[in-house]
């Protein structure tokens, strides 16, 4: 049997909600329930596969079935020495956790790079600072919205402008300002605090989300999934900001044998060679604008909320195809069979 351990941040055990201020109580508890839905879901199909023992992280919030196998941190255990705790206890660690403060790092070196299920700590590193990511993309040709410094642009650039954290997660404290000036002034408050902001022109159009398998030189587009983001009203003058709301993902939305399929499919490509290292399931972020086609907003190394609803959606399981993706092969007739019909960037089906 191959033992694998799920660890997904929030339902873990990573944050207590009773030492969440009352303004961010609500950001929190939406994030848990995706947090949760991505756990399920994970677990749900690496227990439809023979010859996998799994297990995951759980918390003192939640109820767990006795039919499902879990542990918990113990009294006044860290989060980190938790993972590398149980991570020995099982062939292999799958780490579901944002980026914001270093922390699928930390993770990554709790876990070591044997265990690891998913990318490269170098990958990581990149894809958790938007800055990096647009810097690494830009110079690869890659339409994407590079980080700018206040002082970089003269007089008052058209368009809107984006303000948040270099390293965040989910949309969280993201602000869209009408007047760059306006921008610049919650950046500049924000850098004086060190909150590690980022300032970048806003892109309209459609939000899209790619759902790749990265395996080696090979990478996959499995769902071209449409995102449910808007913008709150502001204010009559302009000088309050839009506070960007994500409302979910709806998966499988575009033909990916299509035209814009398939030039969403050549950008993973190039994407995944400019960023070596990603492997197993990753996200991308992107806007189709009117315009200039697809930019891309932002890499996830990790699974992203939209994987939740692919297996069923695609027909396959998909963890079989992560997995062996990730060099790990699973026989039994659960494993076989399988085909979720991705768009192989590498000329074949998978």
């Amino acid at each position: 049997m191959t033992k694998i351990f799920v660890f997904e941040y929030l339902t873990g055990g990573g944050i207590d909600p009773a030492h969440a201020g009352a303004g961010s109580l609500a950001d929190l508890s939406a994030l848990i329930v995706e947090g949760r839905v991505m756990r399920d879901a994970l677990v749900s199909d690496l227990r439809e596969l023979d010859g996998v023992d799994v297990s995951f992280a759980s918390s003192r919030f939640e109820t767990v079935a006795s039919s499902l196998v879990h542990c918990r941190a113990a009294q006044g255990e860290t989060m980190t020495a938790f993972v590398a705790r149980v991570a020995r206890e099982h062939d292999y660690a799958w780490i579901i956790a944002p980026e914001c403060d270093g922390l699928l790092l930390h993770l990554y070196d709790a876990v070591g790079a044997a265990r690891w299920l998913g990318c490269s700590k170098e990958s990581i590193r990149v894809a958790s600072s938007k800055s990096a990511t647009a810097a690494c993309l830009t110079a690869h040709g890659i339409a994407t919205t590079p980080a700018v410094e206040p002082g970089q642009l003269t007089g008052q650039p058209d368009g809107r402008w984006v303000v948040k954290p270099d390293d965040g997660a989910g949309g969280l404290d993201t602000f869209v300002f009408d007047n760059f000036a306006d921008a610049c002034a919650e950046y500049d408050a924000r850098a004086a605090a060190a909150r590690n902001p980022v300032l970048q022109a806003w892109v309209d159009g459609e939000p899209l989300s790619l759902s790749l398998i990265c395996h080696g030189e090979c990478v996959e587009l499995v769902s071209i999934n449409r995102q449910q983001i808007s913008l709150s009203e502001g204010d009559a003058a302009g000088q309050q900001p839009h506070i960007v709301e994500f409302d979910g993902v709806t998966v499988n939305q575009i033909d990916l044998g299509g035209d814009q399929g398939c030039m969403l499919g050549a950008l993973a490509q190039r994407v995944t060679q400019a960023l070596p290292g990603l492997r197993g399931f990753v996200g991308i972020d992107v806007v189709w604008h009117p315009s200039r086609g697809p930019v891309v907003i932002e890499i996830n190394p990790r699974l992203t909320v939209a994987y939740a609803g692919l297996s069923e959606a695609l027909g396959g399981n998909l963890a079989h195809l992560l997995l062996a993706a990730h060099g790990v092969r699973i026989v039994g007739p659960g494993a076989a069979g399988r085909n979720c019909g991705a768009q192989s960037a590498c000329g074949a089906q998978p």
